[in-house]
């Protein structure tokens, strides 16, 4: 028997395996003893699963889960090395001539685990093609009673973000069956994937299995910008009987993907990390704190300078000099720091989405040039910024007759064409050295500092051009993108970039880990917007989740507050024709970006908490309190519907609230909300109608 111990600082991980079988994780406890129950795991779930044709599942029958398969099985420990900050584990499969490496790593006082699997082949070993390959598996060690776990994700679609919801394991489709019967194993699993490159497209890259008993969870991200599935099911081998988790970027199954590992080709599956906390809010608390430490070194990370794009309920593609100037005037006034100007600013045509890749400034819109209008933004006191979808070539572009087919993604040497665009290859040197010299000359001639990179439009499954399979070449051309951007920042380090991917339809780590704000929603309804906002919290920072307050003239007072607490629950991304207010409508704008610029260093320390829970679509209250540890700041939406008053539950807070004031909009300012602390709670009464508060709790 071999028996690993590593400890990190942080967390304490226990493995276990030998002669008898593979690599397997049987504990995770906190490194200074402080968590309420200890946990022990069954050693049940090997460490990595590799399914190929030739080796299958280790299951009587077919399954089209990713535990059981016949190499995981035979893994064999060959060594291992421990450091303080990382615990690489080598196996090795003599069967299949496959040899694999698990690193597992940890980032200084975070109590989370980043976990990756290298497989190459042993010498001498033929080659072997790789269907599936999971980057992190292990029991569900936070409880072996499947009957108390609940299985959490959040579904996703367009300006329909962030739908955070669980069912009981069981109750999504595992069955109680006599698993003794002719051996059998259950077949079915609780499976969730992405699609495309649409990383969040259909579901978020983050979930959860939770103890209903104990409430510990156990969390997990896939930091990829593609193809990716995560797995919770029923296991029962030789060597245990519970709940397994298994995490894999692409699959063949899913994805179209698979690889040829041979003597000169080996692979590396994508980054995925876990933490495991007495609390659903304190697991992705611990993740949160591993998206702070690992994410790009980044001025703005602290600063979170406001951003106003003239977009979302305003401009919507459509700027032109006398739309900008005064627009840009009024946005300096309420208080911005940074002046996007959104679509259209290189179409001469009333559209601009099939004349996208040029990236040259149109001469209609502008007739003083757009050098005059962001020579304005800067006279004002603002950085300037464009929007841009760079990886995406409009079929009426210069671009898209230019560069060769080579630059595009392709099936059966036909560029891939989606929505009258067709989409760049990243892995091709034409493609970036296009996208290079329209970015260099952005900044370099006409002083950019910032820009909305946006993705509308996905390829499907991949390209087949010059690579082992479809999915594959999509994998290497998503890798290539992040490359690009490290590439790009590398030589502009000031430069601040927003990921947009037709809202938050690709809001995952890989990107996050690089690029300053996630645009949360293209959702245009403020009244909707609020449940988006808090639940994009679970797996957004809040420093980098960048929810619109598109404030508009014809909106009431308590409207505009409403949509400004939207802001201020993360990000603060300001739109909304405030040229077009009152003089009062614009100070309660002014006042509310104030608000922003007085607790963002709180709001980069924060830990999002859910008193009410999360929220669902219909709910009539939907709260959330950002625990910054002194102060805690908690922000409350009531929908016109809803009952007049509300408890939030502050007990997950870091510490007991001692007092609570209205901090936006101030006291007296549209209708009387009253709050009071009670016991460990925080009772809200408020006016019937559609209205929102932000409040500062102090903590001790």
């Amino acid at each position: 028997m071999v028996a690993i111990s590593w400890d990190n600082g942080s967390s304490v991980l226990d493995f276990q395996g030998g002669d008898d079988g593979p690599i397997r994780l049987v504990d995770i406890r906190d490194a200074d003893g402080a968590q309420a129950s200890p946990v022990t795991g069954r050693p049940g779930q090997p460490l990595v699963e590799i399914l190929t044709p030739r080796w299958g599942n280790q299951t009587w029958g077919t399954s089209a889960r990713h535990s059981g398969t016949r190499v995981g099985e035979q893994l064999r420990y060959v060594s291992h090395t421990v450091d303080a900050d990382r615990l690489t584990i080598t196996q090795a499969d003599p069967a299949s001539g496959l040899q694999v490496m698990s690193t597992l790593s940890s980032l200084p006082g975070v109590a989370a685990v980043r976990s990756q699997t290298s497989v190459s082949a042993l010498d001498g070993a033929a080659p072997v093609t790789l269907w599936a390959v999971t980057s992190f598996a292990a029991d569900v060690v936070i409880s072996p009673d499947l009957n108390n776990l609940d299985v959490w994700s959040a579904k996703s679609s367009w300006a329909a973000e962030n739908r955070w919801g669980s069912q009981p394991l069981r109750a999504r489709g595992l069955a109680r069956i006599d698993a003794s019967a002719r051996g059998e194993l259950i077949r079915d699993a609780v499976a969730i994937s992405s699609i495309g490159t649409w990383s969040s497209g259909a579901v978020n890259p983050a979930g959860a299995v939770r103890d209903q008993a104990t409430g510990r969870t156990l969390a997990w991200q896939i930091e990829h910008n593609g193809g990716w599935l995560a797995e919770v099911g029923e296991l029962r081998n030789a060597h245990g009987h519970g709940g397994y988790l298994a995490l894999l970027g692409p699959t063949d199954a899913r994805h179209h993907w698979s690889f040829v590992v041979d003597a000169e080709h080996s692979f590396t599956t994508v980054p995925v990390t876990i933490a495991v906390a007495d609390s659903f809010d304190d697991a992705f608390g611990r993740l949160a704190d591993h998206r702070r430490a690992a994410r790009r070194d980044h001025r703005q990370n602290s600063t979170l300078p406001v951003i106003f794009n003239d977009y979302m309920n305003t401009l919507i593609g459509d700027p032109s000099e006398d739309k900008l100037l005064p627009l840009i005037d009024a946005a300096a006034e309420v208080g911005s720091e940074y002046f996007c100007i959104d679509a259209g600013w290189y179409d001469d045509t009333a559209g601009w989405w099939a004349s996208v890749g040029d990236w040259e400034p149109s001469t209609v819109r502008f007739p003083r040039g757009l050098t005059f209008i962001l020579d304005h933004i800067r006279d004002r006191g603002m950085v300037p910024g464009v929007w841009m979808e760079p990886e995406v070539v409009g079929i009426t572009s210069n671009a898209a007759r230019s560069l060769p087919d080579s630059a595009f993604l392709q099936r059966g040497g036909v560029r891939i064409t989606e929505r009258d665009r067709y989409l760049l290859d990243l892995r091709s040197p034409a493609a970036v050295d296009h996208l290079n010299a329209a970015v260099d000359r952005l900044i370099n001639d006409l002083g950019v500092g910032f820009f909305k990179f946006d993705y509308n439009v996905t390829p499907g499954p991949g390209t087949d051009l010059d690579t082992p399979s479809v999915g594959h070449g999509l994998l290497e051309h998503n890798r290539a993108l992040l490359a690009w951007l490290d590439a790009l920042l590398d030589r502009h380090p000031d430069l601040v970039i927003e990921n947009c991917g037709s809202g938050a339809m690709r809001s995952d780590f890989a990107m996050l880990s690089r690029l300053a704000l996630q645009s949360t929603s293209d959702q245009e309804d403020p009244r909707l917007y609020p449940a988006i906002a808090v639940g994009a919290l679970v797996h957004i920072l809040p420093e980098q989740a960048g929810n619109w307050a598109y404030a508009q003239p014809e909106m009431t007072d308590e409207e505009i507050v409403f949509t400004m607490c939207t802001g201020l629950a993360g990000r603060l991304y300001q739109s909304g024709h405030l040229d077009r207010m009152t003089p009062q409508q614009r100070q309660l704008v002014a006042v509310g970006i104030a608000v922003h610029k007085e607790i963002r260093g709180d709001l980069v320390r924060s830990t999002p908490r859910f008193p009410t829970g999360l929220p669902s679509w219909d709910d009539p209250w939907t709260t959330v309190a950002l625990d910054a540890g002194e102060v805690a700041y908690v922000i409350c939406w009531r929908q016109a519907d809803a009952p007049e008053s509300v408890r939030l539950d502050l007990g997950g807070l870091t510490g007991e609230a001692t007092a609570v004031e209205q901090l936006y909009p101030a006291p007296g300012v549209g209708s009387d909300w009253h709050a009071e602390l009670s016991g460990s709670g925080l009772e809200l009464t408020a006016a019937a109608g559609v209205s929102a508060r932000l409040f500062r709790l102090t903590l001790r």
